[in-house]
């Protein structure tokens, strides 16, 4: 399972499990890179 995610921005993203590490970084993307949206699979893909 993948919890942990590191933004480009510099910015180092935790989740719980799978659910909460998506919506914490659609979270921060919304709220630091407007325009940024990415898909489940996208984030998953470049959380470890």
């Amino acid at each position: 399972m993948k919890t942990r995610l590191n933004c480009p921005c510099g910015e180092h993203i935790r989740g719980t499990d799978e659910n909460d590490l998506v919506e914490q970084t659609q979270a921060h993307l919304a709220a630091n890179h407007p325009g940024h949206d990415y898909s489940r699979d996208e984030i998953l893909f470049i959380a470890y």
